[in-house]
């Protein structure tokens, strides 16, 4: 396969009008006036051609959870996002009883990696909770926030098959130093759902913490006297996470973020629940009943529960509030595929990696998929 005279987005960040060749599922060229008699040939004259997107961070989709803990769940979850340009993603749960969080994991190891061609690529486990503040707790279920439990992550994390990728923690909680040490030398351990201030937030950071969940939610405001987790993970150089809903941060803001933190660090997530794709109604989340009216989601205590806008929705808007199309393309590819360790094949058009590609038109609009080489629409 050979797509034609596209707005390719390249390794350094920039668009250039380029081809770009595909064979067995991997990406073998790209330059100009790329020619092969015998290869299917895709003229993309006009369009761009990103990367694949790459949700770290996603609760699900069309009536179903993660938190379901069920294979019908999964495939619901993963032809969606498929059908809206994510093709890589990791699936992510609420504060839940430990017995609850050990079947999940357990329910869902034999999907991790494994390729459906009408689904997103299920990466790894992404465990938002339990070992959450009660003051920032959010839409978190009080009734199942714990102290770090390190026995706890470790049965989590062998049931899975040691595919947890991400483990979200409080670093002002009980034994929560000991913790990170212990936990990020095997997947990324990301400060969230915390009243922690600047000072223990960079105690995080220094003993082994290198995320944030989404910031600005879940954690206190930045403060010229107390900058808290957001002025830490800026001194420290983490990854953060940022919902761009258009209602979890005002653009301002976002525009802030991008502005301050260094461009390779931000990733776009959607934190997107079982509501997303459908209508206004009422639905569940970690026990708890949430209401949806427009693009809003909250609980009984006027908490945002999650959102109902998907990663490729999010970057559109990212767009939309002012910022250029190559940062926003790199926070919702690049960024979080190497935040988690996923970069050496995906989230980028390199050649030898994994063809996942898009095809947009100039509003970015999804005009054609290739999933691991293959045309999906």
């Amino acid at each position: 396969m050979i797509i034609k005279n596209g707005i390719i987005y390249c390794d350094d960040g920039e668009f250039r009008k380029s081809d770009i060749e595909v064979r067995n599922g991997i990406i073998t060229a790209i330059g100009e006036n790329i020619t092969d008699s015998a290869a299917e040939v895709i003229y993309a004259e006009g369009d761009y051609i990103i990367p694949g997107f790459v949700d770290i961070h996603s609760h699900g989709a069309m009536g179903a959870d993660f938190s379901d803990g069920t294979p019908e769940a999964v495939q619901t979850i993963a032809k969606y996002y498929l059908s809206n340009g994510i093709t890589s993603y990791l699936g992510t749960t609420m504060s839940l009883p430990q017995n609850q969080l050990i079947d999940i994991c357990k329910t869902y190891n034999p999907f991790i990696n494994v390729e459906h061609t009408d689904q997103a690529v299920f990466r790894g486990i992404h465990l938002e909770g339990p070992y959450f503040s009660q003051e920032r707790r959010g839409a978190q279920n009080p009734a199942y926030l714990v102290d770090p439990d390190i026995d706890m992550f470790t049965k989590m994390y062998e049931t899975s098959g040691d595919t947890v990728r991400i483990i979200a923690i409080a670093p002002e909680l009980n034994g929560a130093t000991e913790f990170i040490e212990a936990v990020s030398k095997i997947c990324v351990a990301s400060l969230a759902h915390s009243a922690a201030g600047y000072d223990t937030a960079k105690h995080g950071f220094s003993h082994g913490a290198n995320h944030v969940t989404h910031l600005f939610n879940g954690m206190n405001p930045f403060n010229h006297r107390e900058p808290g987790i957001m002025g830490a993970a800026l001194d420290c150089g983490a990854y953060i996470e940022i919902i761009a809903d258009g209602i979890h941060v005002h653009p301002a803001a976002l525009r802030t973020v991008f502005k301050a933190f260094n461009e390779d660090k931000i990733c776009l997530i959607s934190d997107s629940i079982r509501a997303c794709g459908l209508t206004d109604g009422q639905y569940e989340l970690g026990g708890q009943t949430i209401t949806v009216t427009g693009k809003t989601a909250m609980i009984d205590s006027n908490a945002l529960a999650g959102s109902v806008t998907c990663l490729a929705d999010c970057m559109r808007n990212v767009v939309d509030f002012g910022i250029p199309l190559p940062k926003a393309v790199k926070a919702a590819t690049i960024n979080p595929a190497r935040s988690v360790g996923l970069d050496k094949e995906v989230g980028s058009l390199t050649i030898g990696k994994r063809a996942d590609i898009l095809i947009l038109n100039q509003e970015l609009d999804l005009k054609q998929t290739i999933f691991n080489g293959k045309q999906i629409n």
